[in-house]
């Protein structure tokens, strides 16, 4: 088998495992706190996640097919295994700062957009680097994925829909965190960026 095949095989599955960690983080995270009681929700935060899906759904379809049809499979052998090795250390740690950031959260964490009784404005951890950590982890979810089973123009057509999405979510959340914790909020996020370092 050639040596670009192995680096996509590789790749892929190790991709693969990634998304069952970033999956059962979710999933674990969920159950715990369901009666908590929310004090504000806003369900129109369920859009921004919509889009996000989308985005994932936009290189997702692409592993179906043949593993000779991988980006990683059309480079010379070295450019291949560079690539495996930069997608699945994007993977490994953006599931695992999702994690992270998911378990420093705690009751907090929820699919809508909501504030809970007795919520802490969290900037311990990696909420010291990012605002959104999870949203920093799921869009590296979604490049390293692009970069093992998509070409760049789904990829880039991934990433502004998420994007998108994710300017959605953090613009309703981060409303209801500035109407609870006012200018303990403002000093809080001039300091610290939304989702990627530098960018935004």
């Amino acid at each position: 088998m050639p040596s670009s095949s192995i680096a996509a095989k590789v790749a892929f599955y190790g991709l693969v495992l990634c998304w069952w960690w970033f999956g059962l983080t979710f999933w674990l995270r969920r159950r715990p706190h369901d009666r908590v009681r929310a004090e504000k929700r806003d369900l129109s935060s369920y859009l921004g996640m919509a889009l996000q899906s989308v985005g994932y759904c936009a290189v997702w379809f692409f592993p179906f097919r043949s593993h000779r049809e991988f980006p990683i499979v059309t480079q010379p052998p070295s450019h291949a295994w560079t690539l495996a090795i930069v997608a699945l250390g994007i993977a490994i740690f953006s599931a695992a700062l999702v994690n992270v950031a998911a378990r420093q959260l705690g009751k907090q964490w929820s699919l809508a957009a909501r504030i809970v009784e007795d919520h802490d404005l969290i900037q311990d951890g990696p909420y010291r680097y990012v605002r959104n950590p999870i949203y920093t982890g799921m869009l590296g979810m979604l490049i390293a994925t692009g970069l093992v089973v998509a070409p760049w123009p789904p990829l880039a057509l991934a990433c502004a829909i998420f994007l998108i999405g994710t300017y959605i979510r953090v613009h309703i959340e981060e409303r209801l965190l500035r109407e609870t914790f006012g200018e303990k909020f403002a000093a809080y996020k001039q300091k610290v960026p939304a989702v990627i370092p530098g960018l935004w």
